[in-house]
């Protein structure tokens, strides 16, 4: 695990303000014709992928896939955030506008 001197996960300094990616859509599973049970949003870069209840994983995906550790639900009225390296929930963010 990565904490600093507080006990708080390091990874939380690599959030940006992003524009995710897609407003409401799994932009990956539209391509393949499938569907998503939710959505969640890398806080890195913005992309828009589905959660790892859905048959592709695509926000589990993209951080394999980029190093991008942590990601925000992008359901209405949710606002916790996750770390995949740390596999620990951080403290929640702003409500992301859909």
């Amino acid at each position: 695990m990565s904490f600093d001197e507080f006990g708080r996960c390091v990874h939380d300094a690599l959030i940006r303000d992003i524009v995710p990616s897609s407003p409401d859509t799994c932009p990956e599973c539209v391509a393949r014709g499938d569907e998503w049970v939710h959505l969640r949003v890398c806080l890195i870069c913005g992309h828009v992928g589905c959660c790892d209840e859905s048959p592709n994983r695509h926000a589990r995906r993209h951080f394999h896939a980029t190093g991008h550790p942590v990601i925000q639900s992008y359901e209405i009225g949710e606002n916790w955030r996750y770390c995949f390296i740390d596999d620990i929930e951080l403290p929640p963010g702003e409500t992301l506008r859909r």
